[in-house]
Parts: structure tokens; C-alpha cells; sequence
């Protein structure tokens, strides 16, 4: 049922159908990733919350209040209490660059901060992955067996010729009804009807090179993004890396391992989000090219079958069995 309803929406559009699905998937990930988000930094009363009340961070002062032994009995409580945090040393620059450089993470489960940290070449790699979501939808649609190769049409046409039920005019109206890629090849063979198997076979694979042209299509856009958006992301860390370095040293901040960290860990964005994409796409690549070559032997096969029922050799031989046949039931 699924299969008839694609088939109806996105018939002679397959494109812009697939288009629409991905910019509707598209529009729920924020939602979707809303329900996942990690908690806040705060979350649980940790972290820069509320201070303590002054009794709990004064220990020494409720000690010495109590008698002499007990005094002694509870010694362990000033280690175990945190300290008045007015008794702490003062934090110094160096400090503070680590707080702010460890405050200036990028925060990777948030997309608009990875493309914003990304730099400018995370927009063609992010176009190339709408482009492969597009046309997988759009493969998967046309390169369904039950499309290509429906089987009870393929049965039941050979079947007939195996019977002679069938002529050849009858024949190419049942396969241009049809209209899958294997009715195009039978219709191609039919019109040589009654002349030598090589030239029907001639006919078929003329026709076959044009369904070949039609089932491989789009394979090499995958191949090119597969191999295009690891050099783009390579591109974008080899250019953040050169960045960060530059602030670096204009910042004199060299020995300060923080800041070298943030500004590499923003430059390897790119190399991240091309492969990212690169994997699908040639994974997608691999598969589609699979599922091709199989489809293409299935009705290399069957087309096979087809001159074999209408080649003239075969309709000689089918005569010579006849009138032989016919000679022992009159005998």
C-alpha cells in the first residue's frame, strides 16, 4: 500500500517529492533534539549555586565554643567542611583564561553552534548532505524490484510466448502498458519478431544501454560527494588551524595549552562534519551500485529468455516440433 501511495505522490517528480521529506525532517530536528538536550550547567543545585549559610562555613568559631574534649573528637569536622571562601587565594590571570577558555566550548550537541564555530565552508558541506538525503530517497524509489522487474507482468508475458498465446502486436501493447525498464527491453526484442537471434539480441542490448543509463544514473554525484566533502572539511581545518595559531601569537599567549586546544578543536569542525557526510555517501554509493548490477543480470537473463521464444530459429524449431507432432497423432 505504501509503496502505490509513493508512487502516486512522487511519479514523473521523484526529486521534489524527496525534497520535500528532507526539508520536513529537516524542520523537526530541533524538536527532536530539544527532548535530548543535556540538562543545564546548574542543573541539581551543582556547580555556581546559592553559598552556603554563614554558620555552615564558619567550623573553627562553633569548635572553639565547645569543651576541651570535644574539641579534640571533632578535629576531623574542619577537613570535611568546605573552607570560608574568603581564606582562599585570589585567582589569577593565568586562571581566569582557563575559565574562559573552558567556558568558549563548543557545545556539539547544538547544531547552529557547530555551524557557527564551523566557519563558512560548513555551508557546502552541510548543501552536500541535502543533496545526498535528496537523490537516496529518490534511488530508493526508482530502483525497486517491483518497479524495474515486476515479476507477474515478466511471468506471465513469458509464459504466454512459451504457449504461443501471445502475438506480436498483442505483445509490445501489453509491454508499452507496462512501461518498467524490463518492458522497455521486451518491447526492443519484440519488434525483431521472426528475424535471426542476432539481430533481436542487437535490438536488446541497444535498448538495454539506454535502461542501463537510466538505473545508473545519479550513482556519480554520490561518488563525487563521498570524495569532495572530506577535502572540503580538510580545507576548513587546515584554514581554522592557521586562525587559531595567528590569535595565538598576536594574544602572546604561547605556553597556554587551553587556548591552543579550543581554537583546534573549532578547526577540526569541518574535517568532522565532511566525513560525516562523505561515509553515507559512499556507503550509498557502494549499495546503489550493488543493487544496479543485480538488477541489470536479472534482465540480462530474461531478455535472454525472450529471443529464444521470438528469433526466427526459434519459431523454425517450434514449426519443425509442431508438423512432427502433428505427423504422430495422425499416424
Amino acid at each position: 500500500m505504501m509503496n502505490r501511495i509513493l508512487e502516486s505522490i512522487f511519479s514523473g517528480r521523484r526529486i521534489a517529492g524527496c525534497t520535500a521529506i528532507v526539508l520536513i525532517v529537516l524542520w523537526s530536528q530541533p524538536a527532536i533534539c530539544q527532548q535530548f538536550s543535556p540538562p543545564p550547567q546548574n542543573y541539581g543545585g551543582f556547580g555556581s549555586g546559592p553559598s552556603l549559610p554563614e554558620t555552615s562555613m564558619q567550623p573553627t568559631s562553633r569548635i572553639a565554643s565547645l569543651p576541651p574534649g570535644n574539641q579534640a573528637n571533632n578535629a576531623t569536622i574542619d577537613s570535611a567542611i568546605p573552607p570560608d571562601p574568603a581564606s582562599l587565594p585570589a585567582v589569577d590571570a593565568e586562571g581566569q583564561n582557563a575559565d574562559a577558555a573552558m567556558g568558549a566550548s563548543i557545545d556539539v550537541g547544538n547544531l547552529v553552534s557547530i555551524l557557527r564555530e564551523g566557519g563558512v565552508l560548513m555551508l557546502p558541506i552541510i548543501a552536500c548532505s541535502l543533496v545526498l538525503m535528496v537523490f537516496v530517497f529518490e534511488r530508493a524509489l526508482y530502483l525497486r524490484r517491483a518497479r524495474v522487474i515486476p515479476r507477474p507482468f515478466v511471468r506471465g508475458v513469458i509464459e504466454q510466448l512459451e504457449q504461443q498465446q501471445l502475438e506480436r502486436d498483442d505483445a509490445i501493447a501489453l509491454c508499452d502498458e507496462n512501461g518498467s525498464p524490463i518492458a522497455e527491453l521486451f518491447t526492443s526484442g519484440l519488434k525483431k519478431w521472426g528475424r535471426p537471434a542476432v539481430e533481436v539480441e542487437q535490438a536488446i542490448l541497444d535498448a538495454g544501454e539506454r535502461v542501463t543509463g537510466h538505473l545508473r544514473k545519479y550513482l556519480r554525484l554520490f561518488n563525487a560527494i563521498s570524495n569532495l566533502t572530506p577535502l572540503l572539511g580538510l580545507l576548513g581545518t587546515v584554514l581554522g588551524m592557521i586562525e587559531a595559531f595567528n590569535s595565538i601569537a598576536k594574544a602572546d599567549a604561547m605556553g597556554r595549552p587551553e587556548l591552543l586546544a579550543s581554537g583546534i578543536g573549532a578547526a577540526l569542525l569541518t574535517t568532522a562534519a565532511g566525513l560525516c557526510v562523505a561515509i553515507p555517501a559512499y556507503a550509498a554509493y557502494a549499495f546503489f551500485v550493488g543493487r544496479t548490477d543485480r538488477l541489470i543480470m536479472e534482465m540480462d537473463s530474461l531478455a535472454q529468455n525472450v529471443v529464444d521464444l521470438i528469433s526466427a530459429e526459434a519459431i523454425q524449431g517450434n514449426s519443425g516440433r509442431a508438423r512432427s507432432r502433428s505427423r504422430r497423432n495422425a499416424a
